[in-house]
């Protein structure tokens, strides 16, 4: 990551418990639980050896 951005992130209270509780059993904090969701969700880069 380059550069970091820092946003307040309002989550209802039983997605915010569900996310640290994921967290909590694969030893990451809630923030890099989020991350690594978040960039899950990412679509692949372009690499430009697509055929027209």
């Amino acid at each position: 990551m380059d550069d970091e951005v820092r946003i307040t992130l309002r989550l209802p209270s039983d997605l915010h418990a569900w996310l640290a509780s994921e967290a909590k059993s694969a030893r990451r904090s809630l923030n890099s639980e989020i991350l690594l969701r978040l960039e899950a969700g990412q679509p692949a880069p372009a690499t430009g050896d697509e055929s027209p």
